[in-house]
């Protein structure tokens, strides 16, 4: 069967892995872009479209981004990953944050209440607006992935679900050296989690550290 993986996903020290007040301007709240700074140097994220001051690392950072892609043939995120507004359309023009052509490049599975009809996107991206609790989820993006793995891409509250469900076999979290106080947690809920997995943590000198969860038994 195929597997169920989360990468590259960032959290604070406090766990979280928003700030508070997400909107259109701001996407993480007011934790800004501080999540995301390990990767916005890598060229994995520079070929998605990201852009800084500095040349591409191929480093340790860049080794765990990579890790991304190959491999996958759906994502599931929640409705707050694809976009800032809550509770039923006001209209379908909103089509992500990621332009015409998003990086995804595979079917995605938007987890939400409010239905849509489906969305497709340049370079291979379907959007698909489903209601359905994390297995009948899974179900769907398998069907979507024909045969390849299916990658949890967030938020949060969705990554939650799925560990909660018992649903993943691969979990890259990285650990990012702030403080932000308020937002939306990771780990809430989930006493005992690092029971299921076997664990690997390497540290980075950009700061942050890839905690590598491996599931240690087959559903």
């Amino acid at each position: 069967m195929s597997l169920v993986r989360v990468h590259n996903f960032s959290v604070s020290l406090d766990g979280f892995a928003t700030g508070e007040g997400q909107r259109l301007e701001a996407p993480f709240g007011h934790a800004g872009s501080r999540l995301m700074q390990w990767a916005i140097g890598t060229r994995t994220f520079r070929a998605m479209g990201l852009h800084g001051d500095s040349e591409a690392s191929f480093g340790v950072d860049d080794a765990f981004a990579g890790a991304w892609g190959p491999g996958i043939g759906a994502e599931i995120m929640g409705r707050n990953k694809f976009g800032p507004q809550r509770g039923p359309w006001e209209n379908e023009d909103w089509k992500g944050w990621w332009g015409e052509n998003p990086v995804f490049h595979t079917p995605v599975v938007v987890l939400t209440h409010h239905l849509r009809p489906a969305l497709e996107m340049d370079g291979g991206t379907t959007f698909h607006f489903v209601d359905a609790d994390p297995a009948v989820a899974l179900e769907q993006a398998r069907a979507l992935a024909g045969g390849l793995d299916v990658r949890i891409g967030g938020g949060a509250i969705t990554i939650r679900q799925f560990l909660a469900a018992d649903l993943i076999d691969h979990l890259h979290v990285v650990i990012v050296p702030i403080i932000l106080g308020r937002g939306e947690r990771l780990w809430e809920g989930l006493e005992g989690l690092e029971e299921r997995f076997d664990i690997e943590a390497t540290p980075s000198p950009s700061g942050v550290v890839h905690l590598v969860g491996t599931r240690r038994s087959a559903r």
